[in-house]
């Protein structure tokens, strides 16, 4: 019996030991590091009042010249060419005032934003009344409106998709989103 209990007692410390020194095992997915898209946010306060776009950045990761073209990543999304910008959930805005979008009157309050991109010279920034979905979850139907974006290539790969409210002085900014090879920007004004 001693020599049942010794075994027994030799291997429960064994396996304890071997728990110890063994690799976490893989997430969900497999991926291991940080998140392939993460949490980002851009507050930014024009004539006193804060703008907020809350979205999940993701990055080029290799992908650079496949992301925006008809055969690339976003044109495997249900609602193509009609683009979540961003990843994960919604991407929105949330703004204290009523803004000027271009010539796109924003009341205050929480909106989600989409673009178009099927011109890939002529982006199109979507203020949807619709919050709180997924991102790939679009409708027509509750488009606050659209406003034409400027184009410009920014001069270094941007691997990290990113948001910018910028002031340009009083009531007047300008929201520009960058990723990769692409910088598309719209004024602002507090109304």
């Amino acid at each position: 019996m001693k020599r049942f209990f010794a075994c027994t007692s030799l291997l429960l410390f064994s396996a304890a030991l071997l728990a110890q020194t063994a690799p976490p095992p893989p997430p969900p997915g497999g991926h291991h590091g940080p998140p392939l898209s993460p949490a980002a946010k851009e507050t930014a306060t024009l004539a006193g009042k804060t703008i907020t776009i809350t979205y999940s950045s993701p990055r080029v990761r290799g992908r650079e010249g496949h992301l925006f073209t008809k055969d690339g990543l976003i044109s495997h999304d249900p609602h193509y060419p009609i683009w979540r910008a961003g990843a994960n959930s919604a991407t929105t805005l949330d703004t204290e005032a009523g803004l000027m979008i271009g010539k796109l009157y924003v009341p205050a309050g929480k909106y989600t934003l989409f673009v178009d991109i099927s011109d890939p010279a002529q982006w199109v920034l979507i203020v949807s009344k619709k919050t709180g979905e997924w991102g790939l979850d679009y409708d027509p139907a509750q488009d606050l409106g659209r406003v034409k974006m400027n184009i410009s290539k920014p001069p270094a790969l941007v691997e990290e998709l990113k948001y910018t409210i910028v002031g340009t002085g009083g009531n007047n900014g300008t929201l520009s989103l960058s990723w990769e090879n692409v910088s598309a920007s719209v004024p602002v004004m507090v109304h």
